[in-house]
């Protein structure tokens, strides 16, 4: 039972990267960056195909080298999923991989050298739809704004993003969104308070170099929950060191929190006391293991004893009241006359919740026909 969200995003341009809205109505897109060497394409490959399975709209891969793009060439010919090139520096680059089919660019206009090259990969940009990216981070500053400010400040990042935007207005490109990262999450949370009340354009949230998988959810869930509270975002990364597909998992579970999209299960889950009549815990993980695939939006409640139980079974999609032996089992909020014995309820769980999702995917396959 997903409801609205009561947050009233920031109307932003919207922009296409490949064939994913961002910014305006489109909902937030979930991104992620590869970490194989692109020059491996097997292994790149593979690693994109899982990243899409899990979820993810958008993936970046990095284009460090003339060599990299060109296996970017057969990268691209593989996989579905729109890539967004990040590139520093060398020009030449984003011009080969814009030959290639790329769906973004990441790259800081101010960062490629002389104005002519500057306005070489524009207007190819502009030639060929694609949008760019401009990747502002609180760890790589120009030196000059570095001397300006001393350290990092939201009002460093702000002038940094600003020069690459005034670069790009200049040159009559308007098809950009535009980050301002920092391992801060103060520093990040109000760059981007600034910058979203000095541009339109769509922003893409991070909390970069965030930290290992607990860590850096946590300070990502606070200062993207932050942000997206009061309306500012259209896309997300989660900055952690570890596997990508953790990162879209991550970026779901904050926007599940906040209601403001959905994809697969959303268990409630007690933490379990000596009230618990079987174990939850282990219940529930062997549970969300088995049920990783099911990407239908949906609400589990499975609560160890009658206490909260019923009170939450009835707020759910499917929801289990634990009870002596037998616990009480509901349906769409309503409580069935059947049982669950406790020493079958994974296995009993998992066969009606995908009971539910074969008739939602049921229902869909329908309307579609029904509408063509």
């Amino acid at each position: 039972m997903f409801s609205e969200s009561p947050i009233k995003r920031k109307l932003t341009k919207k922009i296409w990267v490949g064939k994913v809205p961002v910014g305006g109505d489109a909902p937030i897109a979930v991104q992620t960056m590869t970490n194989t060497l692109t020059t491996d394409v097997e292994a790149t490959v593979a690693q994109i195909k899982r990243i899409e399975q899990a979820g993810a709209d958008i993936v970046r891969v990095s284009i460090p080298t003339m060599e990299a793009a060109e296996a970017f060439r057969l990268i691209k010919q593989k996989v579905d999923i729109p890539i967004v090139a990040d590139i520093h520096f060398d020009y030449r680059i984003a011009l080969k991989v814009a030959e290639y089919g790329v769906d973004c660019l990441r790259i800081n206009p101010g960062n490629i050298g002389r104005e002519d090259r500057i306005r070489a990969v524009v207007d190819c940009a502009k030639d060929k739809n694609i949008p760019i990216r401009i990747g502002v981070n609180g760890g790589s500053l120009e030196k000059d704004i570095q001397e300006k400010y001393g350290e990092p400040t939201a009002h460093a990042l702000l002038e940094s993003a600003m020069r690459h935007v005034d670069i790009l207005d200049r040159l009559n490109f308007d098809q950009f969104k535009v980050s301002v990262k920092a391992s801060d999450v103060f520093l990040a949370v109000d760059s981007y308070r600034l910058l979203s009340q000095q541009i339109d354009n769509p922003l893409h949230l991070g909390i970069t170099e965030a930290g290992g998988a607990r860590t850096g959810a946590v300070k990502s869930a606070i200062g993207l929950g932050i942000l997206l509270n009061e309306g500012i975002g259209d896309t997300l990364r989660i900055s952690l060191a570890a596997d990508p597909v953790e990162e879209v998992k991550v970026g779901y579970d904050i926007l599940k929190s906040l209601r403001i999209r959905s994809r697969g299960i959303n268990f409630i889950a007690c933490p379990s006391c000596s009230r618990q009549e079987f174990d939850v815990i282990k219940t529930v993980n062997e549970l969300e293991q088995r049920l990783e695939d099911v990407v239908e939006p949906l609400t589990v409640s499975v609560i160890g004893c009658v206490v909260n139980g019923p009170g939450e079974a009835l707020v759910s999609d499917v929801g289990l009241a634990g009870a002596q032996n037998k616990s009480g089992f509901y349906l769409d909020g309503e409580r069935q006359k059947e049982r669950i014995d406790n020493s079958d309820i994974v296995d009993t769980l998992e066969r009606h919740i995908r009971a539910k999702v074969n008739k939602a995917d049921e229902t869909k396959r329908i309307k579609i026909q029904n509408i063509s």
